[in-house]
């Protein structure tokens, strides 16, 4: 088997601890880094196409009846592409988390939901780079934690099969926003949300083409295009 180098785009959506917000959705789109150029040239066609500038940045709450077009657009050329691929975490409810319990608190916990999510993606056969949304300030040594034990559970300890997790902010990259978009679908979908008819259409959009409960409950394993984890707190030490 060749060895195949993968770029994985990682972010989070309402993920900090006593925001009023149950729901927490981790996601990372991810693809070969050789279609990482024709993929960038795409999504800016489609912001050209929409008379946006390269630089509009593609988030999920700037989703609005006036931009509708653009983010159907954004999604369709997503569920089109073979070489793009979703996987995801929803936590329904933080409020259930108890990390006294097991020894932690919610940064640690954080990071476990990012090993959860991308051990499933990693193979030893093929190699990684990482990039995540830029959290706080702490993040840089969270990252190399986070590297240090996805390297560790597959005895990567050359890094030659996770090469890097590094930190960078979403306006950097085409596939990082779309990852936002998709994470803010997902927790949109899942905290019943009726706030836009614009957004609602996105639901509708995915739903038809994933499958109705593809955004509220976990994919099979067999689900590679669009696969949702959802993490249940009762049931995991993590």
């Amino acid at each position: 088997m060749n060895r195949i180098v993968y770029n994985l785009y990682c972010d989070e959506s309402c993920h900090n601890e006593g925001d009023n917000i149950p729901v927490m959705v981790l996601g990372c789109v991810w693809c070969e880094v050789g279609e990482m150029q024709r993929i960038k040239e795409q999504l800016r066609a489609i912001k050209r196409r929409h008379g946006l500038a390269p630089t509009f940045e593609t988030k999920w709450t700037k989703v609005s009846a006036g931009k509708l077009d653009f983010y159907a657009d954004v999604i369709e050329y997503f569920l089109s592409d073979p070489k793009l691929r979703f996987r995801g975490v929803l936590v329904p409810d933080k409020e259930k988390l108890n990390h006294e319990k097991f020894g932690q608190n919610h940064d640690d916990w954080y990071y476990k939901m990012y090993f959860t999510m991308l051990k499933y993606v990693i193979s030893p056969s093929h190699a990684y780079r990482i990039y995540l949304d830029v959290k706080d300030t702490r993040g840089g040594p969270k990252t190399r934690d986070l590297h240090n034990v996805l390297s560790n559970n597959i005895f990567d300890f050359n890094n030659k099969t996770v090469e890097r997790v590094e930190q960078i902010r979403s306006h950097e990259s085409e596939i990082l926003q779309l990852t936002d978009l998709l994470i803010g679908a997902v927790g949109y979908a899942n905290r019943g949300l009726e706030t836009s008819a614009a957004k609602q259409s996105l639901l509708a959009q995915l739903r038809a083409r994933l499958g109705p409960k593809a955004l509220t409950q976990t994919a099979s394993f067999s689900s590679t295009k669009f696969n949702l984890l959802v993490w249940a707190a009762q049931e995991t030490a993590g």
